[in-house]
């Protein structure tokens, strides 16, 4: 979610930004080739970042580490830095190889329905690769297939006829609510796996309040909703209904905006 462009200044491309900054640059647009003379290469830069990919699935990013990378490639850890720099860029190549699982709407659709179909694309992409709630969205990498997955959102937003800073907002509300959804949801389920310890038996394990300080007194509202069975909600029905919400505010600033 990389809202604004730095100022670009009036020199030559290749001296822009920090030595560390080019280089992951090109890592993620212009990987090196397997050399064609020479000794021959144990791996290559994908294996490398499958095999990175591999270990957050199986362990958790914070088992993502260059030591436990080769382990999983069968190789000593210092051979990987002639791939990549270190953790923090594997990283980076990660999730923008995590972005390549998404697909692009259809073009004719409706700006809504394009909108939507990046949502659930982003859902399904968070599902697929559970580790990715540990990236930014604010420090997103710049390779191509994130800049391909924002520029597509930014162009459906755009349909709308909005101005590009309510439609660089609304891209980023869209984002940001799938990404909250899918971090509860995944965080849940890595907290179960780490404790042994399910959401079902946790709210067991407290049972008591229910029986000494909770009061549909007290709570009245809270006991409605429960007995409505309103509170037994789908996480995937949860990512609909915030999405239709703010999709319909949107249809309505449109609304506001032709009015005037």
């Amino acid at each position: 979610m990389n809202d604004e462009r730095p100022e670009i200044p009036d020199t030559d491309p290749s001296t822009w930004g920090t030595p560390e900054g080019r280089h992951m640059i090109r890592l993620l647009w212009d990987p090196p080739e397997p050399a064609g003379r020479g000794p021959k290469q144990k791996l290559t830069l994908d294996q490398v970042i499958e095999a990175g990919m591999a270990v957050a699935a199986a362990d958790g990013v914070d088992k993502l580490s260059m030591r436990n990378v080769a382990a999983k490639l069968g190789v000593g850890a210092m051979s990987l830095y002639t791939y990549v720099p270190g953790r923090d860029e594997l990283f980076e190549l990660m999730i923008d190889r995590a972005y390549a699982v998404r697909s692009m709407p259809d073009r004719m659709l409706p700006w809504r329905e394009q909108v939507e179909i990046h949502a659930r694309e982003a859902w399904d992409m968070y599902q697929t690769h559970p580790w990715l709630i540990r990236s930014n969205l604010w420090r997103m990498p710049l390779g191509p297939h994130v800049m391909d997955a924002q520029e597509d959102l930014y162009r459906a937003v755009s349909l709308t006829g909005l101005p590009h800073r309510e439609v660089a907002r609304i891209a980023g509300l869209v984002e940001s609510h799938v990404f909250g959804v899918a971090r509860s949801a995944i965080t849940d389920t890595s907290v179960s796996s780490n404790t042994g310890v399910t959401a079902d038996e946790y709210w067991d394990s407290r049972s008591s309040f229910w029986g000494t300080y909770y009061t549909p007194e007290r709570f009245p509202t809270m006991t409605a909703i429960w007995e409505s069975g309103a509170f037994e909600q789908a996480l995937g029905d949860e990512i609909e209904f915030g999405l239709a919400r703010l999709l319909d505010g949107v249809e309505i600033l449109i609304e506001r905006r032709t009015d005037r």
